[in-house]
Order: structure tokens, then sequence, then C-alpha cells
């Protein structure tokens, strides 16, 4: 379902966007072939509407390129635990090194996204491993979210949390 793209400017959504979701970011090359990489962590608190996510440089490298080549992303956002998502997609992607507090953002996700994972029976270690190493150079992906669309599985499915109350 789409939602509203004033939706982002709501707290609750900012917080979500910034829990201990999975994120996965996507592009696409010119050979209409999809690149997909693990986020390790959100921003949204810039001025304006841009949303970051940060991502290892290394294990990244094929959607990087198409990044350069085409500004296009796809970001989904998902609760592991009831798979709650919410998709952005963008069209002027940029990559940007990372700036004073960003390591901070990404512990802070790292912590909540372990956390979330603890909760349905996963260990540290496994989070370790899907998360990829702290070493390496992180980069991070802003883009301005041109579509929003909620992506709540089941019979309960909706356009936004709101429509449930």
């Amino acid at each position: 379902m789409s939602a509203d793209l004033d939706c982002l400017s709501d707290p609750a959504h900012a917080d979500f966007l910034t829990s201990g979701v999975s994120i996965s970011v996507a592009s696409c090359g010119a050979d209409h072939l999809p690149n997909l990489t693990r986020g390790i962590g959100c921003d949204v608190s810039g001025d304006g509407p841009d949303v970051r996510v940060f991502v290892i440089a290394e294990q990244s490298r094929a959607l990087l390129d198409d990044l350069r080549a085409n500004r296009n992303v796809a970001v989904v956002f998902c609760q592991p635990g009831s798979h709650r998502s919410l998709q952005l997609k963008g069209h002027d992607a940029s990559i940007e090194s990372l700036v004073a507090g960003d390591a901070r953002i990404i512990e802070r996700y790292r912590g909540a996204f372990t956390d979330a994972l603890a909760a349905l029976g996963f260990g540290g270690a496994f989070v370790q491993a899907l998360l990829g190493s702290s070493t390496g150079e992180v980069v991070a992906i802003r883009f301005t979210p041109a579509a929003a669309f909620w992506q709540t599985p089941g019979a309960g499915a909706r356009r936004s949390p709101e429509d449930a109350r």
C-alpha cells in the first residue's frame, strides 16, 4: 500500500526507521539486475526530508556502482517480530563519507537490532555475522524519499499505522 510521504515527518515513523529494524538497501544496474546489501543503521535527524542509510562499502561495491550510475535506490525497513515494513524509494541517491556522530548512530542501531533478534531467540554472534564486521569503510547513502509503501503482511495490512485506529 502506498503511504503519504508526509508520514515521514511523523516522529513515530522516524523512530521506526531508526529502531531495531532489518534494513535492506537495493539498486538496479544498467543490465536491469538488482543488487542488494544490508544496511547497518539509519539517520533521519537532519534538516529536511532526507534519509541516510549506512552500508559497509566493501560488501556493497556493486550497489554503490549502480547508485553512482543512476542514483535510484530502494530501502526496506522491516520489524523482525511482525514483518511490519516500510519501503522508501528515491531517485537522487548520493554516497557520502561519515560525519561526526554517525558511528554513535550505527552502534545504537546494532544494539537495537541485536535486542530485536534476541527477543526471537537469536544470539549476539548471529547478529554480528549478519551485520558484518565493524571494521572497514562505512559510507552513508543519502536520498530524498520519492515514494513510500507500508508492506505489513496479512489481512490487517494497511496504508499506514494510523489506519488501524
